[in-house]
């Protein structure tokens, strides 16, 4: 958990906390307390909203003793207690407890704050198999229409079909069960608005169905983009029969942010930061979740919970502990977990090379011509070629791997390239650019003492006539080698190395292309890893510059245009999640804290606005190529934009961020 000071802007996030108090089975006036206890100190933490364990009040296995009327009447004394506790605190309280209505008991999911019941959610779905029973105490909520009633001292409703408003952030609940049925009581909820969703539970410990639970919430906060607070009975449940280990998880749109540890002995309490934002974003831009509407259904009662945040972009600034407690990625587009980067690093291979396969056959093209510089776009893109040709059973003699010396290659990279063209077994071919564009600055009287635009995008625009014209004599392609991160800021010649006829690695970030390198080093012989990790530790740069005295490369991209781990960042959250850039830079803020100081992050960001906005016309004519992730910037696929779109607004945000 990472904590970081915010500033005063909105971030649009929501606190919620998930709660494992220990309980004592039939002693509801001790359950208060415990409950009592961890609300206390949720609330010293700012959340905003609080998760408890199914039959939190009572103990989940009283078994029959919920057909006696002291434990009954006893249960609605604690919520009572509860109810009082809560009084003049903003924080809400969702607490499990027994419910008499009329002839018959509900098992509740029962809403409190500042010292008032707002509504119960009943639960719906009550298994009666294997283990469980609780149809021989409970109704289902089904059962029960929309009814307002007297309990512990309140007038409220109790109804499957309410959800209830805390501070603009709509919250549904539901109750274990209901979580493991084909179509969860969440889905409708989440359908009508809840972007959080509580489950008051009490699932007992098997062999293997921890990991099938995780796979649960995670499928349906992602299913619902919701969030997804799961609250599991533990310490102090009756073990006559089962285990209760006290599962306390918090889930988004996905991905598990907080999980706490089963079989602990202590009470528990896990607080984080949702990103409510985000997932109405998300809701807004991916419109096939609104088509799950139903127009028939009747909806839901929308119960105001009143506290004094006027909305939920301000529950943060209100807090006492002025940080953010949630994790955030610096490097988005990478799995942070070894496993599962392996596993990305083969699949993206397998579309690139699948990408490139499909163009060979549609086109009966045999041959393909790559510009190799002894950098890392231009490496992948080989590799990803050679894979491609050994799969369709080609010569690798058909790739013509090219070498274009220019003025400021380096003896490292040029021999690199070399090293990689003889050991992968393709054509390699040298070309060297001096005297054609030399040539050509006399043509049209460029000095070539200065050393600006003109001079470089000479070289590019040299090396794309060289590749295209060998292409036509080969009867073959031009295989693209930039990537996504040139792409959004612009970093390539217009009709240079901008164009080709299928790119490959389009929309491969290049934080992510260096993984990928090493990840095909990994899986190379020994001569051809060595020439691999000595480009991935090599600076990268265009090489348009004459080098150093001492040979080294003196043109580095990042000097020029910044770290590409902080504009892949950028690229990120502008793209996928359609972030404002003053949550943007917060959040880099905390992702980077130890990197990169806030004047630093601030001036990369203006930069990466500048240059999104200016350079789109390249975008707006991008050669063909597959999407391998969850951002990409064809113009015929995920971004589309005016090339003369005005910048003004996310400059002057950027801009005027104070640090």
């Amino acid at each position: 958990m990472i904590e970081t000071s915010f500033s005063r802007f909105n971030l649009g996030f929501f606190r919620v906390a998930s709660a494992v108090p220990e309980v004592m089975v039939g002693n509801p006036d001790a359950n208060a307390d415990n409950i009592i206890e961890l609300a206390r100190k949720a609330t010293e933490m700012s959340a905003s909203l609080i998760v408890f364990p199914e039959l939190s009040v009572t103990g989940y296995t009283c078994a029959d003793l919920f057909n006696q009327k002291l434990l009954i009447d006893g249960a609605e004394r604690a919520v009572e207690k509860i109810c009082e506790w809560s009084l003049g605190k903003e924080i809400t309280l969702i607490v499990g407890a027994p419910i008499r209505v009329g002839n018959s008991l509900f098992n509740c999911a029962v809403v409190i704050c500042n010292g008032r019941i707002y509504g119960a959610v009943p639960k719906c779905h009550l298994p009666n198999y294997n283990e469980f029973y609780e149809k021989r105490w409970f109704r289902s909520g089904f059962d029960l229409a929309s009814k307002t009633i007297i309990y512990a001292g309140h007038s409220f409703v109790i109804s499957k079909d309410i959800l209830f408003d805390i501070a603009g952030t709509i919250v549904g609940a539901e109750i274990c069960e209901d979580l493991w049925v084909p179509v969860p009581p969440s889905c409708r909820q989440a359908a009508h608005g809840a972007t959080v969703i509580a489950n008051l539970s009490a699932t007992d410990e098997t062999i293997g169905k921890h990991s099938y639970l995780l796979s649960l919430i995670k499928q349906q906060s992602a299913r619902c983009r919701a969030a997804y607070v799961y609250a599991s009975a533990g310490i102090g449940e009756s073990s006559t029969d089962l285990v209760f280990s006290g599962n306390a998880i918090i889930a988004e749109d996905g991905s598990i942010l907080e999980e706490g540890k089963r079989f602990e002995i202590n009470p528990q309490l896990l607080v984080a930061d949702i990103d409510i934002e985000k997932l109405i974003l998300d809701r807004t831009k991916f419109n096939s979740f609104s088509d799950n509407y139903d127009k028939n259904d009747a909806g839901f009662e929308i119960i105001k919970i009143d506290t004094e945040f006027s909305s939920y972009t301000n529950s943060l600034t209100n807090q006492t502990a002025n940080t953010l407690l949630r994790k955030v990625d610096p490097t988005p587009f990478i799995p942070s977990d070894n496993n599962h980067l392996r596993e990305a690093c083969e699949e993206i291979t397998d579309i690139q090379v699948w990408g490139l396969m499909q163009r060979l056959r549609a086109t009966g093209c045999k041959n393909v011509v790559i510009g190799i510089s002894g950098g890392l776009d231009s490496t992948l893109a080989l590799l990803v070629a050679v894979r491609t040709f050994d799969k369709l059973n080609l010569d690798r003699k058909g790739i013509c791997a090219i070498t274009m010396p220019g003025f400021g290659t380096t003896g490292r990279t040029h021999g690199n390239a070399e090293k990689l063209m003889e050991y992968l077994g393709v054509e390699a071919l040298e070309i060297n650019i001096n005297d054609a564009v030399s040539k050509h600055f006399a043509d049209i009287d460029h000095n070539p003492e200065i050393k600006d635009a003109t001079y470089e995008n000479s070289q590019a625009r040299e090396r794309t006539q060289i590749l295209m014209d060998m292409a036509n004599k080969k009867r073959g392609m031009v295989i693209g080698t930039g990537d996504l991160s040139e792409s959004a800021l612009g970093w390539c010649t217009y009709n240079g190395d901008q164009m080709s006829m299928y790119g490959v690695n389009a929309s491969v970030p290049k934080t992510l292309v260096r993984y990928l390198v090493s990840y095909h080093a990994s899986q190379s012989p020994k001569e051809v890893a060595e020439v691999l990790n000595d480009i991935i530790d090599t600076p990268i740069s265009p090489e348009l510059i004459p080098a150093n005295d001492d040979g080294t490369i003196a043109q580095k991209t990042e000097d020029l245009v910044g770290p590409y781990e902080l504009h892949d960042f950028f690229i990120f959250h502008t793209l996928r999640n359609g972030f404002r850039p003053s949550k943007i830079f917060m959040l880099a803020k905390v992702a980077f804290e130890d990197s990169y100081d806030a004047a630093t992050i601030k001036k990369w960001l203006v930069s990466f606005y500048s240059r999104f906005f200016s350079q789109q016309f390249k975008r707006s004519c991008t050669p063909d190529a597959p999407k391998v992730g969850s951002v990409n910037l064809s113009p015929r696929g995920d971004w589309r934009m005016p090339s003369d779109a005005s910048s003004a607004m996310w400059l002057n945000e950027a801009k005027n961020i104070e640090i």
